[in-house]
Formats: C-alpha cells, sequence, structure tokens
C-alpha cells in the first residue's frame, strides 16, 4: 500500500468510529473540570484507552494521562498527539457545572474526542505496519491559566512546580524522547474558512498579588486603618498609566482581576487579593512589561501605607508553528475541506503552553473552525462536530502517516533539522527564573 492508501484506511476508521467519538467529546462537555482537578475527565481518557488496547500511564502532573502505540519498528520519529482535559470557568453558560462554573468554553472536550481519533485511526488494520516509530497520545491537564491562588496553593504542597499542564509534562521527562508534537484546538470565527493554521501567539507571566492593610471599623474609625482596597486600586490604575508606554509590536495585555475585596463592609479591608496575566509577543517583551507592573502595584501600598506581596510565576512561552510539519499538515487539510477553506493566522495575543512545547521541538497547533460565539464566553459553543472532531482527528492522523511513512524519514528530517531555541535544561531554567516572591512595605 502506499501512503494515500494508508490515509484512506486512517480516514474510514474515524468514520466508523464517528458516534463514539462525538460521544465522548459530549460526555466531556457536561462533566467540565477546572485545572489539576480533572479526575473524571482523566477516567474517561483512561477508559477509551484500555477499550483499544492502548498501555498509558496515569497521574502525570495531578491528572495527565499518556498512553504509546507503537509503530513496526522503533527507527522513526516519536510523535506526540495532545489533547487538553482542562475546561474554564464562566458564569452562566449552557453548559456550566453548576457547583464549580466550570464550562467547555474554548472545546477541550473535542480535543480529547480528536486526540482519541488519531488514536483509533492509527490502530486500523494494516496501518501501524507500514509506520515506524512510535505515536505519544498525551492528555495533558490544566491548560487554561485559571485559579492562579489555587494552582499556586498546590505548587506550595509541593503537587506541582508549574502551574500549566505540558510545563509539568516536560519536567516529569514525558516529552524527553518526544521529537515532533501536535494538537487541534476549536475555534470560532468560520468566517476564515473550516480550519486555521500557523501564526504565533503571546507568551505570559501570571502574579498572585496580596495587598495588606490594617483593619478598623469602616464607619467609626476608618483613620484608625489601612485600606488594602484603595491600594490596590490605585495600584491598578498605576497599572492602566502604563498602557501607552508599550510597543505595538510587543502586543502587551494586560488584565488584572481582584479575587478577595474584603471580608465585610464594615471593617477596612486589610486583606484584598489580585491575580494579572502580563502577556507579550516576545520573552523579552512580557518580562519588562511585568516590571512596570511590579512598580504599579508597589505604587498603591506606599499610597496608603500599606505592604504588597508579589509572586510572579512563570506562565507560558510565545508559540512558533514548524513550517515543514505546516506543509504536510495544510495538504492533508486542503484534500479534507479544500483548499479555499483554509486559513493562515498571523499572531494572536492569547496564551497557551504549547508555546512552551514550540522551544523544544516542531509542533504544530491548528484550529477547526467548528464553534460560534466568543472564546472563553458565554455563549462559545461548539456546533459543527463532524468538523470539530472527526475532520480535525483526520487531519492529525494523515498527518502523523507522512511523518511515519517511509522508515520514518520525512518526520526525521524535520527533527533533525530543527534548531529548538531552548534545551529542556536552559527552559526549565527559565521558568525558574521568572519565579519570585517579594513583599515590599513604606
Amino acid at each position: 500500500m502506499n501512503v494515500n492508501d494508508i490515509k484512506n484506511l486512517v480516514c474510514a476508521e474515524i468514520d466508523s468510529k464517528a458516534d463514539r467519538l462525538i460521544a465522548v467529546a459530549k460526555e466531556i462537555l457536561q462533566n467540565p473540570e477546572p485545572g489539576f482537578q480533572e479526575f473524571k475527565t482523566a477516567k474517561t481518557v483512561a477508559r477509551e484507552f484500555s477499550s483499544i488496547g492502548i498501555p498509558f500511564e496515569q497521574g502525570i502532573g495531578i491528572t495527565g494521562v499518556k498512553g504509546t502505540i507503537m509503530g513496526s519498528d522503533s527507527n522513526g520519529p516519536n510523535v506526540a498527539v495532545m489533547g487538553e482535559l482542562d475546561s474554564l470557568k464562566v458564569l452562566g453558560h449552557p453548559h456550566e457545572d453548576s457547583s464549580t462554573s466550570a464550562a467547555h468554553a474554548c472545546g477541550h472536550h473535542c480535543q480529547i474526542a480528536m486526540m482519541l481519533g488519531v488514536a483509533m485511526a492509527l490502530q486500523a488494520p494494516g496501518v501501524l505496519e507500514t509506520l515506524s516509530g512510535r505515536i505519544s497520545l498525551m492528555a495533558v491537564p490544566a491548560e487554561e491559566y485559571i485559579d492562579v491562588e489555587y494552582r499556586d496553593n498546590l505548587r506550595r504542597e509541593g503537587k506541582i512546580e508549574f502551574l500549566g499542564g505540558k510545563p509539568e509534562f516536560v519536567r516529569h521527562g514525558h516529552l524527553d524522547d518526544v521529537d515532533l508534537a501536535m494538537m487541534t484546538h476549536t475555534s470560532a470565527s468560520p468566517e476564515s474558512g473550516k480550519i486555521s493554521y500557523g501564526g504565533t501567539n503571546n507568551g505570559l507571566v501570571a502574579k498572585s498579588i496580596k495587598f495588606t492593610g490594617k483593619a478598623s471599623h469602616a464607619g467609626g474609625a476608618p483613620h484608625m486603618g489601612v485600606n488594602a482596597l484603595n491600594a490596590a486600586m490605585i495600584a491598578m490604575s498605576a497599572i492602566h498609566a502604563q498602557r501607552e508606554t508599550y510597543r505595538d509590536q510587543d502586543t502587551i495585555r494586560i488584565h488584572p482581576i481582584i479575587t478577595r475585596g474584603g471580608v465585610a463592609v464594615s471593617s477596612v479591608p486589610a486583606d484584598v487579593r489580585m491575580e494579572t496575566y502580563v502577556r507579550g509577543a516576545s520573552i523579552e517583551a512580557f518580562l519588562s512589561a511585568s516590571e512596570k507592573v511590579d512598580r504599579a502595584l508597589r505604587a498603591g501600598a506606599l499610597a496608603v501605607g500599606g505592604s504588597v506581596t508579589i509572586t510572579t510565576l512563570p506562565g507560558y512561552l510565545p508559540i512558533s508553528s514548524s513550517e515543514s510539519m505546516l506543509e504536510l499538515y495544510v495538504k492533508n487539510a486542503a484534500s479534507l475541506v479544500g483548499k479555499e477553506s483554509l486559513n493562515k493566522l498571523s499572531h494572536r495575543t492569547g496564551s497557551t503552553d504549547m508555546g512552551d512545547i514550540s522551544q523544544l521541538m516542531p509542533v504544530i497547533h491548528p484550529y477547526v473552525e467548528a464553534a460560534s460565539g466568543q472564546g472563553h464566553g458565554i455563549d462559545y459553543l461548539v456546533r459543527d462536530y463532524e468538523l470539530g472532531v472527526l475532520t480535525g482527528s483526520k487531519a492529525m492522523a494523515m498527518t502523523v502517516v507522512d511523518l511515519m511513512s517511509d522508515g520514518g524519514r520525512k518526520g526525521k528530517s524535520i527533527s533533525d533539522g530543527y534548531k529548538p531555541p531552548l534545551t529542556k535544561g536552559e527552559y526549565l531554567a527559565l521558568l525558574r527564573g521568572m519565579m519570585r516572591e517579594d513583599t515590599y512595605t513604606e
């Protein structure tokens, strides 16, 4: 059989499993779980791996799952196909968990189904014996960088070191032998076509912030207190005052929230908590902006005579896709949806921990435009499950076939020709170097 025959086999296998794959996606949709708490979703992945005879490891970065499929020999590349376990938190979403506000408002439920679709497709009779190397199937926790205070407590307890799932997979060595990686996100830009690909994304650092003041009777003796909420509000104004200093090409994004504003309206707030991201198009850009944010936070505390503790946590690095992998992927995607339905992306100002993986190896991170509404919003809903699960699975499975056929020649060529920006050691040192905690008092 030639490569096209193999691709036809994997696509036919996905079609034969269509109902099952879409049912898995909808099961996960109805059971959303935020990062590092995806225990039900991880069990679903483990159940599906078991049902198709894939050996797997569990409990990676608390909830991660990793399965392995072997080709006919070990001479080819190790290709990682990823999906993300976690949900967001979106109040009022139609599929919101009423107890946690968790909701799949970014389509990760389809990612897991796509990853499983690739797994099932490659195990179709006659496929694996034509492929060289290994496929690592990764269900990764905690891509949505939310609940910063909760995750930082996990870090302090020694349960994690980094607050994102893929950095934890890297730390634990689960990408040490991986040569190339891919995953497919859902998106909601149908006017752009059916599949979008390429482009770059912002990176980020996160901050967990505690303003400390002095409690006092808010009506009877406010002069005896130190208002930590006022410190936070001054700090937010100071952050806004910096915005004109950022260069357009650095696409800086800073969006703080107050997670605790005080304990009682009758008491001067003495313990106020904030969280924020500092995003930028390059590592240098977001680290420079991070220093300006710290100055603004210190200014708020100084203004009222309080103190502020700033915990800066490594977030995600900017993403850059492999053009060589994209060349293969685009041909496969065009065969499924037509060249006119493909859209090449430019720069996007959101962030993903797939950016971290792109600093270590060639990756692709395309999007199937299967949803409607606004990403991370109350109206974000996957409408087209055929596109959002089946077509996404097929495009990735066909690309895996290209990478691993003919003794893995194309996969090895792309991997060998890639000069990663960072080694694993440099990557871990960079992230650890971003982590700091400082307290400032007048």
